[in-house]
């Protein structure tokens, strides 16, 4: 049995280490501070590394997102659309639904009909000349696709249009910019 030793000074600490004199069990080292710390610079490390093949994934599809080439798709022949009307289709897949309606003469607009809210569809109403979200009340300006009331904050996607020979075709999705 060792006995007890004399303070050098009078005052504590021992002769051991002031850091580790209160560390009594075995193992116990593993549960301070610097342990821990240890323990969650490794943690962060290893989710870091992990997300890499994520985030490469992510940064080449939205650098790839200008480059991105759409299929043409007539939407409708302009002599069976009076101005006011409008038309659903499906672009640029098959489950993408979208809406066009001519504003005027020669003034035709589209937009993906899926409310930048919560997704509902969104209508055309005519008689107010709106395109309206029935879910929560939500309103979009049709010749800008921007929300004008209720919870929408960003405008519906645009689908960019051209008209050729009498019909009117989607060309491609006009990438939202904040």
């Amino acid at each position: 049995m060792d006995q007890p030793k004399e303070p050098r000074n009078g005052k504590v600490p021992f002769e051991e280490d002031n850091y580790t004199h209160n560390i009594r069990k075995n193992n116990e080292r593993l549960l301070d501070r610097r342990g821990f710390m240890k323990t969650m610079v490794g943690a962060a490390g290893l989710f870091a590394v992990s997300t890499l093949p994520w985030g490469a994934i992510a940064a080449q599809e939205l650098n790839g997102l200008k480059q991105k080439a759409y299929s043409k798709l007539k939407i409708a022949d302009i002599s069976a659309l009076q101005v006011g009307d409008a038309v659903e289709f499906a672009y640029p897949g098959e489950h993408d639904s979208a809406l066009l309606v001519r504003l005027g003469e020669n003034s035709y607009v589209a937009y993906q009909n899926a409310c930048t809210h919560l997704k509902c569809p969104v209508f055309w109403s005519k008689e107010k000349a709106e395109l309206v979200c029935p879910c929560h009340h939500g309103l979009f300006d049709v010749k800008t696709g921007a929300p004008v009331a209720g919870p929408p904050r960003r405008p519906l996607p645009e689908i960019l249009l051209s008209v050729e020979k009498g019909s009117i075709y989607a060309t491609g999705v006009k990438r939202y910019e904040a």
